[in-house]
């Protein structure tokens, strides 16, 4: 089972540990932002998720990738909650002689069958959620 605990530094100011321990600061726009969005964390995580695995899918394929870029953009709803609509992925791949067509293959493969982030997002999970109260003491 995947897991990550956040918790609450200050204000808006919160501190992310996912399931191996790596840290990330996590707050909202305005005079003391210091971390992401937690809404770009969003597009943060499906970019890396499908790309993740494109650079081992090209050199498999014999193709010789020196960079790799992903620019994730999004529409909202303009209104709270501000929901996302729909997500664009643009890649750009680097190297020499690439061929496009082992690019946009690795790129398919990387997103539909190892990028849980966008099959989960393609699927529109439920949320649930539970809570517990502990006194200050």
């Amino acid at each position: 089972m995947a897991g990550a605990w956040i918790k609450w530094v200050q204000d808006k100011q919160f501190i992310g540990v996912d399931s191996t321990n790596h840290g990330i600061v996590i707050s909202s726009p305005g005079d003391n932002c210091i971390g992401v969005k937690p809404s770009d964390l969003l597009l943060l995580a499906l970019g890396a998720c499908s790309a993740f695995n494109v650079p081992d899918i090209l050199r498999r394929k014999g193709q010789t990738l020196t960079g790799l870029e992903v620019h994730v953009t999004a529409e909202n709803q303009e209104d709270p909650p501000w929901t996302f609509q729909h997500f664009h992925l643009h890649f750009i791949a680097k190297g020499k002689g690439l061929s496009e067509e082992a690019v946009a293959e690795a790129i398919r493969i990387s997103e539909e069958d190892f990028c849980s982030v966008a099959v989960t997002l393609k699927l529109g999970v439920p949320v649930t959620h539970s809570h517990e109260v502990v006194e200050a003491g």
